[in-house]
């Protein structure tokens, strides 16, 4: 089965807008709704119809819209279940485990709490394309605002034993800030001093850097890389992948 078809677009001041479109049966997902009026305008230009809302979680600038949304398409809302009392208009609530389909396409709901208590994850295995929310970021993962550093580190964990080839869609423009931070943690990392001239190429352009696949991420990502010894060993915590992750968030906080 060929991947579905995915049309991103920036809106607000660093968000993205992402449509979903099953070609097949017409059906299209917005993965959260950070500005209505430009979802629904993208959603025109490509010619396709909202039948659903795919939220990750619960921040405004990610289910802000869904109403809007929903009043002017009609389209179902699906989030996640653990910050059902947080988003508006649910029609229904997933979980890890739980699928939801889009026309042809079968998305696996994923767990990924940290950066608030229920993210989800909707993996299409088709492709394979993963729409991450605010928990990986390319180069980067979501502040922790809710959870603790063992969740967000199991969290990332899943998502690390995606397959290696899965495109990843995150919800924001961070990679050239996330870079220069990066480079503090692992400065003799040659995959990340290649995906650097990449990204710094493609922002001086004006061009954005998501999607990102899972393989770049996991060879240059610092987050995803608190099991390596030799960076537990650089950041003080050897064989504590849990502790290492901790120090890397702090010290992005703070950078």
């Amino acid at each position: 089965m060929q991947a579905p078809e995915v049309h991103l677009f920036p809106c607000l001041k660093d968000n993205y807008g992402i449509l979903v479109h099953d070609p097949s049966s017409g059906e299209t997902a917005a993965i959260d709704t950070p500005d209505a009026a430009e979802i629904a305008k993208q959603a025109a230009l490509m010619g396709w119809n909202i039948t659903a809302i795919w939220n990750t979680h619960w921040h405004p600038d990610h289910a802000g819209g869904n109403l809007k949304l929903k009043e002017a398409t009609g389209c179902e809302i699906i989030a996640p279940s653990g910050e059902a009392e947080r988003i508006p208009g649910i029609d229904r609530k997933v979980s890890g485990g739980d699928t939801v389909r889009l026309g042809d396409f079968e998305a696996r709901i994923i767990d990924t709490p940290g950066h608030t208590s229920g993210h989800i994850v909707y993996f299409i295995e088709a492709g394979p394309v993963a729409f991450v929310g605010d928990t990986l970021f390319a180069l980067g993962c979501g502040r922790l605002f809710e959870g603790t550093a063992e969740q967000m580190w199991q969290s990332l964990s899943k998502l690390a034993d995606l397959p290696r080839e899965t495109v990843i869609y995150c919800a924001h423009e961070y990679t050239e800030a996330n870079l220069a931070f990066s480079e503090t943690i692992e400065p003799d990392n040659t995959a990340l001093r290649a995906y650097g001239q990449v990204v710094r190429a493609r922002r001086a352009e004006g061009l954005p850097t998501v999607p990102t696949r899972l393989d770049r991420e996991l060879d240059a990502n610092p987050f995803l890389r608190a099991g390596e010894p030799a960076l537990q060993a650089a950041m003080g915590h050897p064989g504590d992948a849990v502790a290492t992750f901790a120090e890397i968030r702090a010290r992005k906080d703070s950078f």
